[in-house]
């Protein structure tokens, strides 16, 4: 089976990558007041209580580093197809492979080169 030409990669992969890309921004805009600073006052909150909200801004700033991975993936992955690098394996040369590209649009690698 030869390789698509890139006007069908695109037409294949832009639209999923850019309602990814979208909704990764979403989220991320969504979740901004449970990483937003603890407030210290005991007054208004125990320790316990300070604990927690604590616990839930460090999981939700962890949640946050890996979407910012992703949401750098999916850029680059949209500039390779601007361009035309997109579907060719960064170490090898060769087309990754519609099944491949179906499963993660954005990997750079084949799977002989991934291994």
């Amino acid at each position: 089976m030869s390789e698509p030409d890139l006007a069908t990669l695109r037409a294949r992969y832009v639209p999923r990558l850019t309602a990814e890309l979208g909704a990764l921004r979403a989220a991320s805009a969504g979740t901004s007041a449970d990483r937003a600073p603890v407030e210290l006052d005991q007054q208004s909150v125990g320790r316990l209580a300070r604990m927690d909200a604590m616990q839930v801004q460090a999981m939700a700033a962890a949640v946050d580093v890996r979407r910012g991975g992703r949401i750098a993936a999916i850029t680059a992955a949209l500039r390779r197809l601007e361009g035309e690098d997109f579907g060719w394996c960064d170490a090898c040369g060769e087309f990754i492979g519609l099944p491949r590209l179906d499963l993660d649009p954005v990997t750079c690698r084949c799977i002989a080169c991934a291994r």
